[in-house]
C-alpha cells in the first residue's frame, strides 16, 4: 500500500475577505507541483463563504462538479436553469460541465456563512451534454458507510451520477471503532478528508481536515480515535 499524507496546515489558503478559501491541490494562485491532482480528483476546495456573497457568472467545460455544503445554504444559478436552485447541508449537487455551460454560486444566506467543500474530478466522457442534479441523503446510522457519488455507467441506486469511474462516499466513525475500505480495484486509489475527528490510516494520526491518499492496496483499516467524519472520494489513478 502506498500512502501520501496532505496536513491541513500545508494546503493553500486565500483570504479575499468575504471568501475563506483552502485548496488540497494547485487551483487559482495557489501552485505546487506536488499537488496537482490525484488521479483523476483535480480540485478540493474548502471554503467558507460570508453572507450575501459569492462567485459571480463563470464558465466551466468537460469538468465533473461536486458541491457539499457542510453549513449554510448555497444558491446556484446556470444557463440550464432560469431560476436560482437552494442546496443545504445534508444535500449534494453535481454538475456536468460537458460541452460548457455558466453558472453563479452565492451564500443563500443574509446573516450566516456558507462553508463548503467543492470537487472537480476529470471526466471520462468529452462534450457531454451539460447535466444537473442534486439529492437529499438522510442521516445514515453511525460507523455505515454512504455512498453519495458513483458513475453514470453503473447500476448504483441512489447515488448522483458524474461521467468517471468514481465513488464519493462519507462515514461517521464512533470512537475507538475501525472500518475497512474496500477499493473498486488496483486502478483506483481513494483521497480521504477527515472532515473532523481524530483517526488512524496506515498508522499515520490525521487530524480534522487533514487527507490521505491511498494506493496500490485492495483494501486499508481506518481506526477512529474520537468521534470522526471523513470524506472518501475514490478516482482512477490513470491521470
Amino acid at each position: 500500500m502506498k500512502t501520501m499524507i496532505h496536513k491541513a496546515e500545508n494546503r493553500g489558503f486565500a483570504n479575499h475577505g468575504w471568501l475563506q478559501a483552502n485548496h488540497s491541490f494547485s487551483f487559482a494562485n495557489y501552485y505546487d507541483q506536488e499537488k496537482m491532482h490525484f488521479g483523476a480528483l483535480r480540485v478540493l476546495n474548502d471554503d467558507v463563504i460570508a453572507p450575501k456573497m459569492g462567485f459571480g457568472t463563470h464558465p466551466h467545460d468537460n469538468m465533473e462538479i461536486i458541491t457539499i455544503p457542510l453549513a449554510g445554504v448555497l444558491k446556484h444559478k446556470d444557463s440550464m436553469h432560469n431560476e436560482w436552485q437552494s442546496v443545504v447541508a445534508g444535500e449534494v449537487q453535481i454538475m456536468s460541465a460537458g460541452t460548457g455551460l455558466q453558472h453563479s454560486e452565492i451564500n443563500g444566506s443574509l446573516d450566516s456563512h456558507l462553508s463548503l467543500f467543492q470537487i472537480w474530478i476529470m471526466p471520462n466522457k468529452q462534450n457531454v451534454v451539460p447535466r444537473y442534479d442534486q439529492k437529499k441523503f438522510e442521516n445514515p446510522e453511525v460507523n455505515s458507510i454512504q455512498t453519495l457519488v458513483t458513475s453514470i455507467d453503473e447500476n448504483h441506486e441512489g447515488s448522483l451520477k458524474i461521467h468517471q469511474d468514481a465513488v464519493i462516499s462519507k462515514i461517521e466513525l464512533d470512537g475507538n471503532k475501525i472500518f475497512e475500505y474496500t477499493l473498486k480495484s488496483k486502478n483506483h486509489g481513494v483521497y480521504v478528508m477527515t472532515i473532523f475527528g481524530k483517526v488512524m490510516i496506515d498508522e499515520k494520526t490525521l487530524g480534522s481536515r487533514d487527507a490521505i491518499g491511498v494506493l496500490e492496496t485492495d483494501t486499508f483499516k481506518v481506526k477512529a480515535e474520537e468521534s470522526s467524519q471523513l470524506l472518501f472520494i475514490e478516482v482512477p489513478m490513470i491521470f
